[in-house]
């Protein structure tokens, strides 16, 4: 009995490896901040000098390349903080340095119950200030529950903003197209439209709306040099995915998943359907992605143009290597705590930020 347990471990553990469920490169770790309120997201600014960190209760903290917080903005904003809404995603428009705009999301609060908001202002490091704060865009996703906001922001090449909407917990409305629930939108820098949105021309569809059919997407990223937006999103029990971006693509939430119920009942007994986009890459069971960036930089010279997934239940980074523009495998780098997000520093560190109440900034070199 002792040789056959022992043969079954090492074949265990032979898959295991076998499928990059555990990391062969190692990582050296340094913590620069400890003592950040729940942040969920960061951006570098002045020449990756300094970084913003969205803190949920409604601050922007900036801090400099060794973790020290230089200066704190408040934001007069109708912030929802509870459950998981608050100040949400940040990004540089592509222009930054000559027009200051950094965009950022958040829970609105409303007379009628609470919403995914796009709003910027403009943030300068020397002196440190914030002016102009406006809200730009409040989704038609309105609904009373405190979670699933989505809420990841991305450009793209010509300067059109992506925003990420959660289902808000009313997963069939995902599907209907007379609402922003469960949706990807694609504004102009300014909270409008794009004029070449897919259904523009559509007087009963909403013109924001890029693609459909998403539970919660956590993970949005643009690799300029393959002109591809990534996408990740939340699975219930099992399921969460990550998909290529196309324009009126239907993602198929909830008609098909590789998820259940948390019961574990079946929430559909579909995988693919014909006319649904089938994901990229999945987990089963769940990870809780949050975060996603693609790497570029010196450090991890053969990681270029691959992506990294930061994730939160299952307390990792996760490296997705792609080949022609499609991802290969995964190698999982285990952590101590969640991980909110993932960003790529000017030095070629890799930067993540801890999902707690003295959250982390982390900076991630190679270990000699």
């Amino acid at each position: 009995m002792w040789v056959s347990l022992r043969v079954i471990t090492l074949l265990l553990t032979f898959l295991l490896l076998g499928n990059g469920l555990y990391a062969d490169d190692r990582l050296h770790i340094i913590t620069l901040n400890d003592q950040l309120e729940y942040p969920w997201a960061m951006a570098w600014v002045n020449q990756r000098r300094h970084v913003l960190v969205t803190l949920k209760r409604g601050q922007i903290a900036l801090l400099d390349q060794q973790g020290k917080k230089k200066a704190q903005f408040n934001l007069d904003l109708p912030i929802a903080y509870g459950g998981q809404g608050g100040l949400l995603d940040i990004v540089l428009h592509p222009n930054y340095p000559k027009n200051h705009w950094v965009y950022f999301s958040y829970s609105q609060a409303l007379s009628s119950g609470y919403t995914t908001a796009v709003a910027r202002a403009k943030i300068t490091v020397n002196p440190p200030q914030l002016t102009q704060l406006e809200t730009i865009y409040s989704a038609q996703a309105v609904s009373d529950n405190t979670h699933h906001f989505g809420s990841r922001l991305a450009f793209d090449a010509k300067h059109l903003l992506y925003v990420t909407v959660g289902d808000r917990g009313e997963r069939s409305r995902a599907q209907h197209l007379t609402n922003d629930f469960g949706k990807v939108l694609r504004l102009t820098d300014e909270g409008k439209p794009a004029a070449d949105n897919p259904f523009s021309n559509s007087s009963d569809k909403r013109s924001e709306i890029f693609s459909y059919g998403h539970r919660n997407p956590q993970g949005l990223v643009y690799d300029i040099k393959t002109n591809t937006m990534w996408l990740h999103e939340h699975g219930p029990l099992g399921g969460d995915e990550v998909n290529r971006l196309k324009a009126g693509k239907n993602y198929g939430w909830p008609m098909v998943t590789y998820g259940r119920e948390y019961s574990g009942l079946l929430i559909s007994k579909f995988t693919s359907l014909p006319g649904m986009i089938s994901p990229e890459w999945y987990w089963v069971p769940s990870i809780a992605p949050s975060g996603m960036t693609i790497y570029y930089g010196e450090l991890f010279k053969r990681w270029q143009g691959q992506l990294l997934v930061g994730a939160l239940k299952a307390k990792l980074l996760v490296r997705l290597p792609l080949l022609n523009n499609r991802i290969q495998r995964e190698q999982r780098f285990a952590l101590t705590a969640r991980i909110r997000d993932v960003e790529v520093g000017g030095d070629g560190a890799i930067y993540l930020i801890t999902d707690e109440s003295k959250g982390k900034l982390l900076k991630i070199i190679p270990r000699q």
